[in-house]
């Protein structure tokens, strides 16, 4: 009976586990769909605000933007602080904030400008016959 004891204790022990890593997944999930309502919220109302700034406003738009600030209030009180991210990738990688100033930094080094001349070939096996 021991041996018996020792499996299902040790199957509990996993299965709680597998019940730990599950709930954990199902947080990080809400957490990414939260994200991504936010974005989308966020990128509507900056195309509205691209088009006001364009001289391509409207009584509609601008309606439509106090709505989706009002949503992203909400949003904010239930789900947290929305942080901007830059459009620029490289930026956005490593802040994660959008920095209007900001600029992607060069490459280390340039690639080469001409070639170093032609590529060997490979030989295989033998041409005699």
């Amino acid at each position: 009976m021991g041996l018996m004891d020792k499996v299902k204790s040790q199957a509990t022990q996993l299965a709680e586990k597998a019940q730990q890593a599950g709930a954990a997944g199902q947080a990080k999930l809400a957490d990414l769909q939260s994200k991504r309502k936010a974005d989308a919220l966020l990128l509507e109302l900056g195309g509205i605000v691209y088009q006001e700034r364009t001289g391509r406003g409207d009584a509609a738009g601008t309606a439509r933007s106090a709505e989706l600030v009002d949503l992203l209030q909400k949003h904010e009180a239930e789900h947290g602080a929305v942080t901007v991210t830059s459009a620029n990738p490289v930026i956005a990688e490593s802040t994660g904030v959008l920095d209007p100033t900001a600029t992607a930094p060069a490459p280390a080094a340039a690639p080469p400008t001409s070639s170093a001349g032609p590529i060997p070939q490979a030989q295989y096996g033998s041409e005699e016959s």
